[in-house]
């Protein structure tokens, strides 16, 4: 990969400029076709920048921060580009995922966005009130619990709000 520093009101040192080389240099474990990198380095009155753009065949990412430290917004400027790299990495290989050979890329997209579940769990309700559903919630450290309602006989559910308050969704009577 070609790796071209520029800097503004700045000297590039080789400790500077190995430093860049280093952290742009792990933007190849997500994509392996990275053709080039351009890094902006610049010193403003009491604030640095650093500007990261990478380009790929069919694609540019750019990330840009700013800090008190040279060192540091490279830093931010380095972890924006990999979260960038990791999620367009991640979204690629899910749209990929499960096409044969004679597919096109059109033909694997759904028309409408389907849920993911990661995990399924089976869950014995014992019979509980409301207060010891949130009781219980707590202790296992859940946001939410789902409990069969001892007074009404249902299937309900309590769930920690962000106000710290619970709520209880109880299924609509017709």
């Amino acid at each position: 990969m070609n790796i071209n520093i520029n800097c503004r009101q700045l000297r590039l040192t080789n400790a500077i400029r190995t430093y860049v080389e280093e952290k742009v240099s792990k933007a190849n474990k997500y994509l392996g076709n990275i053709l080039r990198a351009q890094v902006v380095l610049s010193v403003e009155k009491r604030s640095t920048q650093a500007e990261i753009v990478v380009h790929t065949a069919g694609h540019t990412f750019r990330a840009l921060a700013q800090a008190g430290d040279l060192y540091a917004a490279i830093d931010l400027a380095s972890d924006k580009l990999d979260h960038q790299l990791k999620k367009f990495k991640e979204r690629r290989r899910d749209l990929h995922k499960g096409t044969s050979a004679g597919e096109t890329y059109f033909e694997s997209i759904p028309a409408q966005p389907l849920v993911r579940i990661s995990v399924i769990k089976q869950v014995a309700m014992k019979p509980m009130s409301a207060d010891e559903a949130a009781l219980e919630m707590d202790r296992m450290g859940f946001n939410f619990w789902m409990f069969h309602d001892s007074d009404s006989g249902q299937v309900s559910v309590i769930y920690r709000r962000q106000d710290e308050s619970y709520g209880l969704l109880l299924p609509a009577r017709k």
